[in-house]
């Protein structure tokens, strides 16, 4: 994945070392993959792919496709879980052809987390409003994922919460009903699991890049810096993430410290 539109000074990250991850978390990661190939191989027999179910209904109605358009037109939203989700595309020229943004209502998050306390300069929604953005998901025309990516706050309009709690968001955010399609949620429902660890270090990035700046940018309200849009991002392959999971599987089974679940 090329580095996205408006990451000037974001950091790219690679994948996580995964001889650190315990057994545990890398068959649930491994499991999450299965999953993944799954809703590839239903979709694939109706000559279907992940973007192309969020669009159909869209394209099904004879609409023509815009850029910045939320598809589905009024979000996903998990009624239990309160996560949430969209695709739009406004990035062509970086090779992508869309991204998803996923998100979770405070609702559904841990009782103790709260925004930012923060000076600022455009208010910050309030209530069940504040949302939290929890990661991005680049996919190319073929509809299969590329990339993930973080983003400042003036690009979704959330409220701000700090790296922790937002990676304590993140088992909560599951999409656990038929709305626009089934594989699609499963799929990234799936998602959230397999990158785990890749979405946490994006995200403990996306808070060192805003502060940085911050510091560079003294008197300025850095969360609507419209030249930090990208605050964090990483290519990703599900194929070859999976090549890499099973070789630290077998590394464990070899190390006789693996655990089968």
């Amino acid at each position: 994945m090329p580095a996205p539109t408006g990451s000037a000074g974001a950091t790219a990250l690679t994948e996580p070392d995964f001889s650190t991850l315990s057994p545990a978390q890398l068959l649930a990661m491994q499991r999450a993959g299965r999953e993944i190939l799954t809703c590839y191989r239903v979709l694939r027999k109706a000559g279907m792919n992940i973007v192309g179910e969020v669009l159909r209904d869209a394209l099904n109605r004879g609409e023509t496709f815009y850029e910045f358009n939320h598809y589905p037109a009024d979000d996903v939203y998990d009624r239990e879980s309160h996560a949430q989700y969209y695709y739009h595309a406004h990035r062509s020229e970086t090779g992508e052809h869309g991204h998803f943004h996923c998100f979770l209502r405070p609702k559904g998050m841990p009782p103790d987390v709260t925004p930012l306390d923060y000076p600022a300069t455009d208010p910050w929604p309030q209530g069940d409003e504040a949302l939290s953005h929890l990661v991005a998901i680049a996919m190319d025309g073929y509809g299969f994922p590329i990339g993930l990516f973080t983003v400042n706050r003036w690009v979704t309009a959330e409220a701000w919460y700090p790296a922790d709690q937002v990676i304590r968001m993140l088992d909560h955010f599951v999409i656990d009903h038929a709305f626009p399609s089934w594989p699609v949620n499963r799929w990234i429902s799936a998602l959230f699991v397999l990158y785990r660890p890749h979405i946490e270090a994006l995200i403990r990035q996306r808070d060192v890049s805003i502060w940085d700046r911050a510091r560079a940018n003294p008197g300025t309200d850095i969360f609507e810096d419209r030249s930090l849009e990208v605050t964090s991002w990483m290519t990703i392959s599900v194929d070859e993430t999976l090549d890499r999971i099973a070789q630290a599987v077998a590394s464990e089974r070899d190390g006789n410290t693996y655990v089968e679940l």
